[in-house]
């Protein structure tokens, strides 16, 4: 299919709240190209695009899936189509930004029986945020009962406005779907077809200055001038065409793909920007620039990057530069159909291809021409807002575990692996349970290793909120040289802008200057464990201001145990407390969830900071304790029938109030200084 021009290209996804139908339509798609020999379906596991075996036991979109198919259109003209299904489930909304970079058009896909889903409004915003001007609405479902096409239009433009329209409408036996423009258009939809046709006339009117100069003049514009006009409105995104198929019986499948021919985007009028902000050149004849969107760990052929080509050819056994990492070779291409792949030798501007065994290429990497350093604008992917701690279930896994993690690091960017140097615990980090769950099932599945997920410890810290004195003296005597040093010091709170925490403010050679580097140390040494729960001691100035030394005895090693001794006794009198990190955390909530959540924040112990309204959602900023957090990613779905969705980022370190701070003393796990000595 390398012969088929880059104009004639169509690189879309399908995107929308879990359920919605997306993988169903996929795999009717997939029928209607030969791609499978029978209708795929996630209820059997015979789906051709959830075929992973974490997403057959799950029934669930976990992973974006790639396919490419021939299809001639009416018009006789051959075209290529790139069509890619993403997850809907919030935890994977990873795959959705991805899958978006390496798309030009989207396709929201809404479910008549569920309306305008939270996953659908978040797709919708995934399309603005990564480009993807040119959409359309594919409504699926309505096969099932208690179902109205024309309160989904309505839903839809209440939604996200008057810009998508109907082309077509469901015949009252679902047998059909008849055009918009149609005659036969059932009489229950009369009047939504009329307001239909006047609204697509008035689109393709205003897309150019002549269409409108006629228009104003005439009154009318010929169906050729229609489809020219609606054309370039979609591209300019004033335009987006609403279409109801039925995926199990192929009804509305046809009419499906003569609107991706005709109103999506081809990758020449998908704008495409690099790291700077510079227009990348989109022509065949460019040079090849790529980005690096996906990569999987393929039990046969080992690691598999994913390539969407932005610009020029590529062809294989040939070298490219990766600007972050060096030349790479490229021996093979692959073209994607699901978990298959037919080896290419051309790809072009628009074309999904994945290159295997490359050495230094990663996610968001990109590949360019010899001699080029562009690079194309990365892909943001969102931060994550689950944690669990991993323990692996045996000695032979912990073994494992290392490599284990950091492959699936390398295929999933959204998945973060912390090593807690205070906790001494392997934290696992995601966008939620589900997530994590999957994680630890592919772990499994593909490494061998078993692993346990449990609640992550919290980093407290603790800190003083007066002034406190210390005095220790050490003396040894064992025969022969002996140990002797004594320190005076004072703590107190360090006070903003004060850089200095460690002052010497000794008189009359009380404490000979070269021993004063060794009391440093062992106050170092000392702040690991403080006085309350025996966390690490911050925002402390310490004052030595007084000592005494033995001419033959004293030495750097008994200064340093004199100095730890001393912040000890001086910690303890100084009130002491535990202080726990708090998280800024951003919630977006329909507004009649709004009580639930800030309910749930305040028996959280959290400080509602403020609202705002973004996207006809409500925005509630609020300090949480991140003791409260490990499980909210869950809580908050239950609380919100996963209407809401969250984010978070570390603020702060504050005091832990008096009532809790019992029970983190009694659960530390560090034993108290006094106790040890």
């Amino acid at each position: 299919m390398h012969d088929i021009p880059t104009s004639n290209i169509r690189n879309f996804i399908f995107a929308g709240h879990s359920g919605a139908g997306k993988t169903a339509l996929t795999d009717a798609l997939a029928f209607k190209f030969g791609l499978n020999d029978r209708l795929g379906s996630t209820v059997n596991g015979s789906s051709v695009s959830d075929f992973t075996e974490v997403e057959k036991t799950r029934k669930v979109s976990l992973f974006s899936t790639s396919f490419c198919a021939k299809y001639v259109a009416k018009s006789g003209e051959p075209h290529k189509l790139f069509f890619t299904d993403a997850p809907g489930f919030m935890d994977f909304y990873g795959q959705l930004r991805s899958a978006c970079r390496a798309s030009d058009a989207g396709v929201l896909v809404v479910d008549a029986s569920g309306r305008i889903q939270v996953g659908t409004r978040r797709a919708a915003k995934c399309f603005r945020q990564t480009g993807l001007v040119s959409s359309a609405v594919v409504v699926t479902g309505l096969d099932k009962d208690n179902t109205n096409f024309s309160k989904v239009i309505e839903a839809i433009q209440g939604a996200f406005g008057s810009g998508y329209i109907p082309i077509a409408f469901p015949a009252e036996d679902g047998a059909s779907i008849v055009s918009v423009f149609s005659d036969d258009v059932p009489d229950v939809f009369k009047a939504l077809a009329e307001t239909a046709r006047e609204q697509l006339v008035e689109r393709a009117a205003e897309s150019c200055d002549e269409l409108t100069e006629k228009f104003l003049l005439e009154g009318t514009l010929t169906a050729e001038e229609v489809a020219d006009g609606l054309k370039k409105a979609s591209l300019a995104g004033a335009f987006r065409p609403i279409l109801p198929v039925y995926p199990l019986s192929g009804v509305g499948i046809d009419e499906f793909l003569e609107l991706v021919v005709n109103y999506l985007a081809d990758p020449l009028s998908r704008a495409r920007d690099d790291a700077e902000g510079k227009k990348i050149d989109t022509s065949a004849d460019a040079p090849f620039v790529g980005l690096v969107w996906k990569t999987v760990s393929d039990s046969f052929v080992g690691q598999m990057n994913y390539v969407r080509v932005l610009s020029g050819t590529l062809k294989v056994d040939t070298e490219v530069e990766n600007p972050a990492t060096g030349r790479e070779k490229v021996g093979a291409m692959l073209t994607p159909s699901g978990k298959k792949h037919t080896a290419v030798d051309v790809a072009c501007s628009g074309d999904i291809v994945a290159i295997p065994k490359l050495k230094q290429t990663k996610v968001n990497d990109t590949l360019c021409a010899i001699g080029s350093s562009i690079q194309a604008r990365p892909v943001k992917f969102p931060a994550p807002v689950a944690f669990a701690a991993v323990t692996a279930t045996t000695q032979g896994d912990d073994d494992k575990l290392g490599p284990a993690l950091q492959r699936m690091l390398e295929q999933d960017p959204t998945l973060r692996i912390e090593r807690n140097k205070e906790t001494k615990e392997t934290v696992l980090q995601g966008l939620g349970d589900v997530h994590l769950d999957a994680t630890v099932f592919l772990l499994k599945q593909m490494c061998n290793v078993n692993v346990t997920l449990g609640t992550p410890k919290v980093a407290y810290r603790e800190t003083v909120t007066a002034q406190g004195a210390g005095k220790y003296k050490h003396k040894k005597q064992s025969g022969g040289r002996g140990q002797y040093g004594e320190v005076c010091l004072k703590v107190e709170p360090l006070q903003d802008g004060d850089l200095k925490w460690f002052a010497n403010e000794t008189v009359g050679g009380s404490i000979p200057g070269n021993f004063i580097p060794a009391i440093e140390k062992g106050v170092v040494e000392r702040m690991l464990h403080g006085s309350v729960a025996g966390y690490p001691v911050v925002g402390i100035k310490v004052r030595v201001y007084d000592g005494s030394f033995h001419d033959v005895d004293s030495s750097e090693i008994a200064f340093k145990i004199a100095g730890s001794g001393a912040l000890r006794e001086a910690l303890s009198q100084a009130k002491p407390v535990l202080l726990e990190p708090i998280m800024s955390v951003k919630i977006s909530t329909p507004e009649s969830y709004m009580g639930a959540v800030t309910g749930d924040l305040t028996h959280k112990r959290g400080r509602v900071l403020g609202y705002e309204t973004e996207d006809d959602m409500q925005v509630i900023l609020a300090d949480v304790p991140q003791a409260e957090l490990f499980r909210y990613a869950a809580e908050l779905r239950s609380i919100t029938g996963g209407q809401a969705t969250f984010e978070m980022k570390f603020s702060r370190y504050d005091t832990v109030p008096s009532n809790v701070a019992p029970k983190v003393i009694a659960e530390s796990p560090y034993k108290r200084p006094e106790a040890a000595e």
